[in-house]
């Protein structure tokens, strides 16, 4: 098992850790006795970590996660205080995360995939060109693995729950563009789960090797999962200070 590295040690200014999750780790543990994640890992240099009452009971101080097939930037409060002021912060839209990734162009992506609805293609791809992506979100898919947008565009089904629902944003800047693919930074302040990769495969800009939400991936032979997604969360910001990777 691949082990975390710590990026930020605790401090009485700033007591949380941030560590750097590699692919492949889970960043929480499923039940009580899961040993294989960034969580344990982490309270296991900092037992501290046990001490704090999170939202779910076995997640403790966890504050900010990422996918298990993505790498970068996770969050864990070694305080109650600190857990509570930072939960609080991304309640209010404070605490801003940021992603980069490779992406393939593929404009017809969200369409042959199953359960997007209609993106109007409204942006030019050149360097520096931001593009903000708002939707709703819904689980989708057996065992609900993955998710999709929901707009007032959607159908009847979707709809129904869209008053329960909460609006996600994803600022999208062009960083590089190559033949094939552009390499974008992302930037978010709430996050739903498969936020980012699902806003990019709906504007036609699916992850390399994006097992999920890259059509042409899926349906390759490189989808053997010998390859992994080109995905990392590189920074987090909070007021006052921002942690990235090096």
């Amino acid at each position: 098992m691949e082990k975390i590295k710590i990026i930020k040690n605790p401090t009485p200014e700033y007591p949380f850790v941030i560590n750097n999750k590699p692919k492949g780790l889970a960043s929480a543990p499923l039940n009580a006795h899961d040993k294989e994640n960034a969580l344990y890992q982490a309270a296991e240099i900092f037992p501290q970590i046990y001490n704090v009452h999170g939202k779910k009971e076995i997640e403790y101080g966890l504050v900010h996660r990422i996918d298990t097939v993505t790498d970068g930037l996770l969050l864990i409060a070694t305080t109650q205080d600190s857990y509570d002021k930072l939960i609080k912060l991304q309640e209010e839209g404070k605490f801003i995360k940021y992603y980069t990734a490779t992406c393939k162009i593929n404009k017809n992506n969200g369409n042959q995939l199953t359960g997007f609805p209609l993106f109007e293609q409204n942006y030019t791809l050149k360097i520096g060109e931001k593009i903000k992506v708002s939707s709703y979100f819904r689980s989708f898919g057996k065992g609900h693995k993955e998710v999709r947008p929901v707009t007032e565009k959607s159908n009847p089904a979707a709809l129904k729950k869209l008053g329960k629902l909460t609006l996600y944003e994803t600022e999208i800047t062009i960083q590089e563009i190559n033949e094939d693919s552009v390499k974008v930074e992302c930037k978010i302040s709430k996050g739903y789960r498969h936020q980012v990769r699902c806003h990019l495969a709906w504007i036609g800009l699916p992850i390399d090797g994006d097992p999920l939400y890259n059509f042409n991936f899926i349906n390759s032979e490189k989808s053997d999962g010998q390859k992994k997604i080109a995905f990392t969360a590189t920074k987090l910001e909070i007021p006052g200070t921002r942690f990235e990777l090096a």
